[in-house]
């Protein structure tokens, strides 16, 4: 199955889907042939698309955001990145959780692996918490901001449900 990264641009219609078969496979626009890609210098690139021709310069990658600030031509863009990951995270109000600290709630059902925390620690914006198991896969929860840890519910190697509080902060 090919991994997906969903990129959305403001004021654009829809999102643009691309893939890849193999993790060393060039990235292509879902159900159109691959471009050809060429890496001119660490931040600058020519692509060829059918027959035209494009300068692409990344102004700005910010990986805690997931976005990138492109330079096509004379035009600048903001790209949004979401992998599959992030998308079901969104979906399920992972990303919500972030906006401010608050008591931290399962953010899907799963297995609480281990407790990273105890009450009483202080805590700095993505310090991990804990590790939730859910869908064979193991996920770091982290801090959504600076807080002093004041009680944890979750108990190691017990399961979880969504919306079950996990942490909760002073």
């Amino acid at each position: 199955m090919p991994a997906k990264l969903f990129a959305t641009i403001p004021n654009a219609d829809g999102e643009i889907v691309l893939e890849r078969v193999t993790p060393s496979a060039p990235w292509t626009v879902q159900g159109k042939p691959a471009a050809d890609l060429v890496r001119i210098s660490p931040a600058q690139y020519s692509v060829v698309i059918g027959s035209r021709s494009f300068h692409v310069v990344v102004l700005k990658e910010d990986r805690e955001n997931n976005t990138a600030r492109l330079r096509i031509g004379a035009h600048t863009f903001t790209v949004q990145l979401q992998d599959e990951r992030g998308r079901l995270m969104r979906t399920l109000g992972m990303d919500k959780v972030g906006r401010a600290v608050s008591d931290l709630k399962a953010p899907m059902p799963g297995l609480v692996l281990n407790i990273l925390v105890k009450p009483g620690d202080a805590v700095k914006k993505n310090d991990p918490l804990l590790i939730l198991e859910a869908m064979k896969m193991e996920n770091v929860i982290k801090a959504t901001g600076d807080a002093v840890v004041k009680a944890i519910p979750a108990v190691k190697g017990k399961p979880v449900e969504k919306g079950q509080l996990l942490v909760s902060f002073a």
